[in-house]
């Protein structure tokens, strides 16, 4: 695994945090991939309304579920909407929004790819 696989999912990491358990990995992949959608729509909500407050609280519950991966790309960029949020800093919001989205759809493809490896017998 090279650097840049590193950035997007950290498998080394998140298979120690889970003592090796595929199952549990499979149940938190689940929930991540049911509440991304929500937590991406309401990013993009509070980015288009410049609501800030909101911003903030959507990138950290994001930035808190990548975390648990070892997503340390898509964290990065939450993290920088977090504190635009906070910092009531909102523009280059859009742009910054535009990154996560990025960063988010490289780690669900890293997500899936690494669900499908464990799935094999």
């Amino acid at each position: 695994m090279d650097g840049k696989e590193v950035e997007v999912l950290d498998r080394a990491t998140l298979m120690e945090r889970l003592g090796g358990d595929v199952e549990l990995f499979h149940e938190i992949a689940g929930l991540f991939q049911e509440d991304c959608p929500k937590l991406l729509s309401q990013i993009r909500s509070a980015v288009r309304t410049t609501n800030a407050p909101a911003l903030e609280r959507a990138a950290h519950t994001l930035k808190g579920c990548v975390a648990n991966f070892g997503a340390r790309a898509a964290y990065r960029a939450a993290l920088d909407l977090e504190k635009m949020g906070r910092e009531r800093q909102l523009d280059r919001a859009s742009s910054a929004c535009e990154t996560l989205e990025a960063e988010i759809t490289r780690f669900q493809q890293a997500l899936e790819a690494l669900a499908r490896e464990l799935a094999k017998p």
